[in-house]
């Protein structure tokens, strides 16, 4: 049986590149960064030779990166950090309605520590509302923070108008960048943001290592007490073969750009014209041309997620949703809630994220084996059958 891995944006294979580049430091080169002697030096210039190459990634200085265990963490030191270093000039955040949970829950949990919390409404593409953020930030506002582009749906967001809408309030912006790093460019000192979060897995690199990107002269507070290390910023020792692995991916991604995207957006095109020519009423969700160009994402009516994930994890084709059926945490998407879907519809929410492995024969097999998946599934549909008693 074929296998085809089309949810790359839950996690992406290692390239052998970065696999080699982390190996020493998972033998030999085992030392400690902090450490005063030979070894440590080693692991130490490892750690910010990646550093140059991840800042590289995204136009900014070395030593204004931050490493972190994950995109998560990264979202949560911008989030908490940034507000608390902020607190004295007010205790009010805004944020898009379709953030990701890093976001969203960390800035829950400040609102339950007295701060205020305003979302910004989003259209039905996704697309944050500018004027509505513009009207969201007061005198109390301390952070605004908006993705990059959202990963559920791909839609990318107008960063650079609304950094500049927070710069001309003296708000600092912050950007989760996780989804869109590496596929799309991405410069820090043209884009006008104050701090901006990235997760290797996405970029091609290991599982397990983040960074934090925060604009010289922006007071953040740690979240992580401890040593020194990450200029006192983040203490604990440094995860060093992790982190060279992010910058060997950050390396890779900056060199490779151009090509990545073409290849990818082709395939994306490729799934996003010939799935709703195939079968009847599956729609798009998201922007239709501003969008991630590894992201092909769609609402299939009348049937669940979670039925179309087993079919297609048994023709070998792994994909995600974002259907309650199929989430850990027994909620629907958020994300299409926040577009507008109606709740029936989402549950039908189906997410192909390409990635470098992939190629037009994997789109073909999946075209292949889909819509016999469906039309099986819509034969159990009390809801399809409704439909078709009611079409006549």
């Amino acid at each position: 049986m074929r296998e085809v891995n089309l949810d790359n944006y839950a996690a992406t294979p290692l390239p052998p590149e970065v696999r080699d580049a982390m190996l020493p430091f998972l033998g030999e080169d085992f030392g400690n960064p902090s450490s005063l002697h030979s070894r440590g030096d080693t692991a130490r210039e490892a750690v910010e030779e990646a550093r140059e190459k991840v800042a590289s990634l995204i136009g900014a200085n070395p030593e204004e990166i931050i490493f972190t265990s994950n995109g998560t963490e990264a979202n949560n030191l911008a989030i908490k950090g940034i507000a608390a270093g902020s607190r004295r000039k007010g205790k009010h955040i805004v944020v898009s309605a379709v953030e990701h949970f890093s976001v969203l829950h960390a800035a829950r949990s400040l609102e339950k520590q007295g701060y205020e919390l305003s979302l910004i409404p989003v259209d039905e593409y996704g697309s944050m509302d500018l004027e509505e953020m513009a009207s969201a930030i007061g005198d109390d506002t301390v952070l605004v923070s908006v993705m990059t582009a959202n990963g559920e749906v791909g839609t990318i967001q107008p960063i650079a108008e609304a950094a500049r809408i927070a710069a001309e309030r003296e708000v600092p912006f912050h950007t989760d960048a996780v989804a869109a790093a590496g596929t799309i460019p991405i410069d820090v000192g043209e884009s006008g943001v104050s701090a901006l979060s990235l997760s290797s897995d996405l970029i091609y690199g290991p599982q397990g290592v983040g960074a934090l990107w925060v604009k010289r002269g922006l007071r953040l507070i740690p979240m992580l007490d401890g040593g020194v290390q990450e200029g006192g910023r983040r203490g604990g020792t440094e995860n060093v073969a992790g982190i060279v692995g992010m910058g060997k991916a950050a390396e890779m991604a900056a060199a490779n750009m151009p090509e990545r995207s073409d290849r990818l957006s082709e395939l994306r095109d490729a799934i996003i014209s010939g799935l709703p020519a195939k079968v009847e009423h599956v729609y798009l969700t998201g922007h239709p041309t501003r969008r991630l160009p590894w992201n092909a994402s769609f609402a299939v009516e009348f049937i669940e997620g979670e039925g179309m994930l087993l079919f297609l994890d048994q023709q070998g084709v792994a994909v995600s949703s974002g259907s309650a059926c199929t989430s850990r945490a027994l909620k629907g998407s958020h994300v299409l809630s926040a577009c507008g879907v109606p709740a029936e519809r989402a549950q039908g929410s189906l997410l192909f994220s390409f990635g470098l492995q992939n190629t037009s024969d994997d789109v073909d097999y999946v075209l292949e084996v889909f819509t016999p998946i469906v039309e099986k599934l819509r034969q159990m549909s009390p809801l399809y059958a409704k439909y078709l008693k009611e079409r006549g």
